[in-house]
């Protein structure tokens, strides 16, 4: 039996064994994680600021299963039915943060991009979170040394970027800083195995991996529109034959949203001005000013059709 990480000490190790998994913000990202841990046989409680979310995300879930179960089982409706009712009995729902954090052995964040209220979150539920608690973020830009520096447990706290859709896209970024320890490593690679995902390890560096490289991508793209070198869809027409991509990073930045695109951009500016590559742009601001977030919001650099 792994033994408990007494707070402080370090002379033994981090309980290994996840079974109850606690997710933190029930939107997109935050539901598609629930799905997945649920479907893998995790115990799963989804937190939210209030019931109507709570009931918002599980409803989400369970449309997401029936598509999923339509496709594993094709025209057996008994089995679908099954399947879908198998998963959601593992997904509860509560409003009650620190109770959840009580019993749970996993807290994945997925709540909004801001450091400040991350680190209210973390400080909220650091003292009540028993001594095993693994505790991560699914952070796509801020770092997760800068988010774990508010608790206690920096040795067991690391870093799971899950990608949207989170059903669909296999990578999983794991993120560990400087204090993650190995025991805690292990235990949210082998979690992240067991949900189906292909990992990869990361340090701790701004964006990681994939969003370190796809942003200055985006970026540039922008910029080359801004300058008025090519025409947004020859920009996406040009990467997409030329260099094999599904989709141009015109087209990218407008499915990733470019509020989110540009609040990378200007965080990592703060923090590293010098560096060419995190530059604001004033087309992308501009955009963001009016209101015009891509496809979510129905415009971006093009127009969409909201459903």
């Amino acid at each position: 039996m792994a033994s408990v990480l007494i707070r402080g000490m370090a002379t033994s190790a981090v309980e290994s064994a996840i079974k109850h998994v606690t997710i933190i913000g029930g939107g997109l990202m935050g539901s598609g994680i629930a799905q997945v841990a649920a479907t893998a046989g995790y115990d799963v409680t989804i937190v939210e600021v209030n019931n109507q979310l709570v009931e918002q995300a599980q409803n989400s879930i369970k449309n997401s299963l029936g598509r999923v179960a339509k496709k594993q089982f094709k025209d057996d409706t008994n089995e679908q039915t099954k399947f879908v009712s198998n998963v959601l009995n593992r997904i509860n729902g509560s409003s009650d943060l620190q109770g959840v954090v009580k019993g749970t052995d996993l807290v994945i964040e997925a709540i909004v991009e801001n450091i400040n209220i991350k680190h209210k979150l973390f400080e909220s539920i650091d003292k009540v979170a028993p001594n095993h608690t693994i505790f991560t973020s699914n952070t796509s830009s801020l770092s997760i040394t800068d988010i774990a520096s508010v608790t206690d447990r920096k040795d067991r706290f690391g870093g799971l970027h899950f990608f949207n859709p989170v059903p669909v896209m296999r990578l999983l970024e794991i993120i560990r800083t400087n204090d993650t320890s190995d025991q805690t490593f292990n235990a949210i690679r082998n979690f992240g195995e067991k949900i189906g995902k292909s990992c990869i390890t990361c340090k701790d560096t701004p964006g990681f991996v994939v969003n370190r490289l796809l942003v200055p991508y985006m970026a540039e793209s922008v910029r080359l529109l801004e300058r008025g070198d090519a025409s947004g869809r020859d920009i996406d027409t040009a990467m997409k034959l030329g260099a094999g991509y599904p989709m141009g990073p015109i087209e990218l930045a407008d499915y990733v949203g470019l509020d989110t695109t540009n609040n990378i951009l200007k965080g990592w500016h703060e923090k590293d001005p010098e560096n060419p590559l995190y530059k604001p742009i004033p087309m992308l601001e501009n955009l963001v000013k009016e209101g015009k977030f891509g496809v979510k919001s129905g415009e971006g650099f093009y127009k969409y059709n909201k459903k």
